[in-house]
């Protein structure tokens, strides 16, 4: 490990950056490292603007990924090489406003019985069935499942909040199946090579694998359960503001978005413009 690399991990482990975060920032400095093929303390101002033209004119990047990579190159020459550029008061990343794809229930069902990894299947059917982020699945200890409460714990979520989310009794039983068949130990869905959980690239790689077996054409990823577990929650009834805590939202308009999703909001608009449209 490089001296820069060891003291920006120790910058964001002092600014309180969530691991994810941290690997994401990583891996954006040493893109622009391996664009230059020199040491980040000898790239120029002049050098890193042209890197995001290069990264949103050439590359014409998602929004989202290029604002990853700005808030990470901002950090790094911020706060561990201590360079106050003006250019990072010029570069401005608007986000680009998608809704989220959803699946079905059936969908979902498909999904995941095509899933060969018990721990995999197990980890994303409480991504679905707890609303759960990647991370906060596979973070999750035997001590965090309160079956006589039917409720499990969420430690240390995005904003390091805890939070309890409702348990199905469905869900219970699959979670008592797989203990009996795995016995996992310390971690819930532990890492067949010890000391830890298994990492989400390896659950994402069992998702893609079982979706390619499916007929389903929709952009699925792991958060894609939990946007499905929020939008059939408001087709349910369930007051937005309730699915707001279960997912740990800061923002209510960040759960709002789920109200554009939802079959039953569209079906009751759909019937008014048959209605309007009746005998033209």
């Amino acid at each position: 490990m490089t001296e820069l690399r060891r003291r920006m991990i120790e910058d964001m482990q002092l600014h309180g950056l969530a691991e994810s975060t941290q690997q994401s920032y990583l891996r954006a400095v040493r893109g622009l490292v391996k664009y230059y093929r020199r040491p980040p303390d000898q790239i120029t101002e002049a050098e890193i603007r042209q890197f995001f033209v290069y990264l949103t004119q050439t590359r014409r990047l998602d929004s989202s990924t290029v604002a990853v990579y700005l808030h990470a190159i901002k950090f790094f020459y911020q706060k561990t090489l201590a360079r106050a550029w003006p250019l990072f008061e010029l570069l401005r990343v608007k986000r680009s406003k998608k809704l989220p794809a959803v699946l079905s229930r059936q969908e979902v069902r498909e999904l995941l019985s095509r899933v060969r990894s018990p721990a995999a299947r197990m980890s994303l059917t409480l991504m679905y069935g707890c609303g759960l982020r990647v991370s906060e699945a596979l973070r999750l200890r035997p001590t965090d499942i309160d079956s006589p409460r039917m409720v499990v714990c969420v430690r240390n979520g995005k904003g390091r909040k805890d939070r309890y989310v409702p348990l199905s009794a469905h869900t219970l039983q699959r979670l008592r199946a797989y203990w009996r068949g795995n016995h996992p130990g310390n971690w819930l869905f532990a890492s067949r090579q010890g000391g830890g959980p298994i990492s989400p690239p390896s659950v994402r790689a069992c998702l893609r694998a079982a979706l390619a077996e499916t007929k389903i054409r929709k952009k699925v990823s792991c958060h894609t359960l939990r946007h499905s577990y929020a939008t059939h929650l408001l087709e349910q009834g369930v007051n937005v503001r309730a699915i707001q805590g279960l997912l740990g939202h800061k923002s209510i308009r960040t759960t709002c978005r789920y109200l554009h999703l939802t079959a039953t909001g569209l079906r009751a608009v759909r019937e008014s413009v048959d209605e309007l449209t009746a005998g033209l």
